[in-house]
């Protein structure tokens, strides 16, 4: 499937089969379904649409890693890595450092300064069409993600110039530049 369609008779077979095979009307005439461990589906014959979105609503139970089929320790995992990383990142833009000093403001200046110098040129579009002798779907989405990216970094571009210039005083500061 080529960006999520069908897109010759290969793909049409293997979607047929697929469904033919997987997606059976039995499934839902079974009594109860588990969804997962604890929470079985109500009965079919007894729920309409709105009764079971209530249903979902009211008893689906908090996420766990036992949902997905992973160890309960992997939760602790991911919760330790996601607060590192989240003091990691408040103490680089904060400022903060051993010695107790503050300079929040150098230190911003010093990330735009090397997110700036770290960026990509953008893609010549250009030359990256005039390169391309046969034109097929992938060549087709590879020009058309080149275009997004250069929009992205000129987008990033431009807002890391407009805070540096904000905070050297030459831009009154935005909600949006305070943000970022």
């Amino acid at each position: 499937m080529y960006g999520g369609h069908i897109t010759d008779d290969w793909d049409r077979r293997t979607n047929a089969t697929y469904l033919e095979a997987l997606i059976r009307p039995e499934i839902m005439t079974q009594m109860q379904l588990t969804l997962m461990p604890g929470f079985k589906s109500p009965d079919p014959a007894k729920f309409e649409r709105s009764h079971y979105s209530n249903y979902i609503e009211e008893k689906l139970p908090v996420e766990q890693p036992a949902m997905f089929g992973l160890h309960p320790n992997a939760e602790i995992g991911y919760l330790t890595q996601l607060g590192e990383t989240l003091f990691t990142t408040i103490l680089s833009v904060s400022g903060a450092s051993a010695a107790g000093g503050g300079g929040g403001e150098d230190t911003v200046k010093s990330t735009i300064a090397n997110l700036l110098k770290e960026l990509p040129p953008n893609f010549n579009m250009i030359d990256l069409i005039l390169r391309i002798e046969d034109k097929t779907p992938y060549m087709i989405v590879a020009i058309q993600e080149s275009e997004k990216m250069n929009q992205l970094l000129n987008e990033i571009r431009f807002s890391l110039t407009e805070l540096d210039q904000g905070l050297d005083g030459a831009l009154n500061i935005t909600d949006a530049m305070e943000e970022l």
